[in-house]
C-alpha cells in the first residue's frame, strides 16, 4: 500500500504594507518541508473557498495522509485573510460543508488533521470544535491551545469519539 499525500493549506494574506508578516514564514517553512520530504504539496490560499478547493483537488487520484493548517486561530476556529472556520462548517447547511466531506472522503485510514494555529483548540469552544472536527472527519486532530509561536505550545490530539482531556481554562 502506498503512503498517501501530506498536505499544508496556509494563509497567504497576512503580510503587512512592507511585504512582511507570517506569510513568509508560512511559504518558506512549506519550501523546507518539500526539501526535507516531510510534504507533498503545499498552497498559500486568498480564502476558504479557494483553500478548500485545493485540498479537495489536489492530485485527487491519491489518498491523504495528513492535512496541516498553518494561519492564525482563536477558540474554536481557524482563521484565513479574517475569515472564520468553525464547527458550524461541519453542518450540512454550511457553504463549506461539501468541500470539507469531499476532503474526508479522500482522508486514508491513518490521516491525522494538525491544525497549526493559535488557540484553536483552547478554552470551551476549543473542546467543542476538537470534538466535532475529529467524529465528522474520523481521524485524530492535533490543535494548540495557547499562542503558539516559535515553540508551538499547548498542542493537544483528540481522537474520534473521545472527549478532551485538557482544561478548558487552557490558553
Amino acid at each position: 500500500m502506498s503512503a498517501g499525500l501530506r498536505l499544508i493549506l496556509y494563509d497567504r494574506t497576512c503580510v503587512n504594507r512592507a511585504g512582511l508578516g507570517l506569510t513568509r514564514a508560512w511559504s518558506a517553512g512549506s519550501v523546507l518541508y518539500s526539501v526535507l520530504r516531510r510534504s507533498d504539496g503545499a498552497h498559500g490560499a486568498q480564502n476558504w473557498e479557494e483553500g478548500l478547493e485545493w485540498l479537495s483537488s489536489f492530485r485527487a487520484d491519491q489518498p491523504i495522509d495528513e492535512v496541516q493548517y498553518w494561519g492564525h486561530g482563536k477558540w474554536g476556529r481557524l482563521l484565513l485573510a479574517g475569515a472564520s472556520l468553525d464547527a458550524g462548517a461541519l453542518l450540512a447547511s454550511h457553504r463549506y460543508h461539501r468541500a470539507l466531506r469531499d476532503i474526508r472522503e479522500r482522508l486514508s485510514d491513518r490521516a491525522r488533521i494538525w491544525f497549526r494555529t493559535c488557540e484553536t483548540f483552547g478554552a470551551a469552544q476549543g473542546h467543542d470544535f476538537a470534538h466535532r472536527c475529529t467524529d465528522f472527519f474520523g481521524r485524530p486532530a492535533a490543535g494548540h491551545t495557547f499562542i503558539i509561536g516559535y515553540w508551538q505550545s499547548g498542542l493537544h490530539l483528540l481522537e474520534p469519539g473521545n472527549a478532551p482531556t485538557w482544561a478548558p481554562t487552557e490558553g
